[in-house]
């Protein structure tokens, strides 16, 4: 099998990066050409060229006109900037804390693993960069370990739950205040997803724009960041041209 060249991608590609950009392509060579244009003159050029705005009150009108509309154009196009005002990360009580020796003690008393098995864990927790103070759930903690999905929704509760109290209680806001939430996770997919799992938790008002992305990997929080970003510009330009 051959492989075909993706032109229909590139196309796209090519078609987003003139649109996004099709007001900077635009004014470049007009600014281009009125640049020259203004190095070349004199000051006779000049004082001639005051002389006619001077006395023709419609030129003057239409190119301060032209400015403005000019001027409006390229700051409504540009992208405006996304800040970064607060975040929380979860931390687990000290109950939770695993050594790597104990968690390959809890991999052997399973039984369930071969020595391959072991030999690959023991190889993947010294090339991950875990230490030795690292926290564990109940279902990796418990003798023997209870992998299910009760016990990942308790996980998942806990870390999700005790992230957002921290982050309400640090900035100040209220609940019913959020507008956007995006919830990520690599791996757990539960149904509910996560995202209603929130919204039900803290009683989120109905109009909130909720998104859930899962099983996309590691690349999920920064997908999910982008999303958020985009999400604020879009805002903030609707409230300034409601401004407006």
């Amino acid at each position: 099998m051959t492989n075909q060249p993706q032109k229909p991608k590139y196309v796209k590609l090519g078609y987003h990066y003139l649109i996004s950009r099709g007001i900077y392509l635009l004014l470049t060579p007009i600014i281009a050409v009125v640049s020259i244009r203004l190095s070349s003159l004199t000051a006779h050029d000049l004082v001639y060229l005051w002389d006619q705005f001077r006395f023709n009150l419609v030129m003057v009108v239409l190119s301060l006109a032209l400015l403005v509309f000019l001027a409006t154009l390229y700051f409504m196009s540009r992208p405006k900037k996304v800040y970064l005002v607060d975040f929380a990360t979860y931390k687990a009580e000290d109950s939770r804390i695993v050594s790597l020796e104990t968690f390959m003690d809890r991999s052997v008393r399973a039984g369930t693993f071969t020595k391959e098995n072991l030999a690959f864990q023991k190889k993947i927790l010294e090339l991950s960069g875990l230490g030795q103070k690292t926290y564990f759930p109940d279902a990796v903690l418990q003798v023997p370990a209870n992998p299910c999905m009760e016990e990942a929704r308790k996980e998942a509760e806990m870390v999700i739950y005790g992230a957002i109290d921290e982050l309400l209680a640090k900035t100040g806001l209220k609940a019913k205040d959020i507008g956007i939430l995006i919830m990520n996770c690599s791996l757990f997919c539960p149904t509910p997803s996560q995202s209603s799992m929130i919204v039900n938790h803290y009683k989120l008002r109905e109009n909130i724009k909720s998104y859930n992305l899962s099983g996309m990997g590691c690349s999920a929080g920064v997908i999910a960041i982008d999303l958020a970003k985009q999400l604020l510009q879009v805002i903030c330009l609707y409230f300034c041209l409601k401004l407006e």
